[in-house]
């Protein structure tokens, strides 16, 4: 079971490792002298497919890990449960659509042949919270009807990625934004809100 744990926290912790590194603006720079447009047209796209892809390990690992459930939801509250992660799959789909889904994804930048200045966004759910889709995204993975100690490990790993991430993202925002995020962080919650 701690050979489990260890396995799912390393694993998590190599992929945030890779993903952040991959996220960065030097690695983006990186790749736009390297390739020059193409660079620009390929870079987010290419990002994605590969965090999806390189993701998906990470996911399988307590299924096939040797495991021992911790809890399982029980009637009528697991209706709950399975309602608020609906919510966090809608509020998901929202905060997407909210900044871009196409340019999200890297499509857009595929047809128009660039990457567009990006726009900061305070409207919507962005307005309650600075990462509405961090937060669905920890609503969602803590609201899972069984728990397992293998879940539990992989959530509280996406958990710290998450939240570490997060960091790491404003940092960039601040760079792109300057003033203008700085007071938009401090009117608005990072994750939960109405809590400054």
């Amino acid at each position: 079971m701690l050979l489990s744990a260890l396995l799912i926290f390393s694993a998590v912790l190599l992929y945030g490792l890779v993903h952040s590194i991959l996220a960065s603006l030097l690695f983006k720079e990186r790749i736009q002298a390297w390739f020059g447009d193409a660079g620009s047209r390929w870079y987010r796209f290419v990002y994605n497919l590969f965090a999806v892809i390189s993701l998906l390990p990470v996911l399988a690992l307590p299924a096939v890990l040797p495991d021992r459930r911790l809890y399982v939801i029980p009637s009528p509250w697991v209706y709950l449960s399975i309602a608020g992660q609906l919510l966090a799959l809608l509020a998901l789909a929202v905060g997407l659509f909210q900044t871009g889904v196409w340019s999200f994804l890297g499509l857009r930048q595929l047809v128009d042949g660039q990457e567009k200045p990006s726009q900061m966004v305070v409207e919507g759910l962005y307005r309650y919270v600075r990462h509405p889709l961090y937060t669905a995204g920890l609503v969602f993975i803590w609201l899972v009807p069984v728990m397992t100690v293998n879940i539990l490990c992989l959530n509280l790993g996406l958990t710290v990625y998450l939240v570490v991430g997060a960091f790491f993202e404003e940092r960039k925002l601040k760079r792109e934004f300057r003033e203008a995020y700085i007071r938009y962080q401090a009117q608005t919650p990072m994750f939960i809100p109405w809590l400054i």
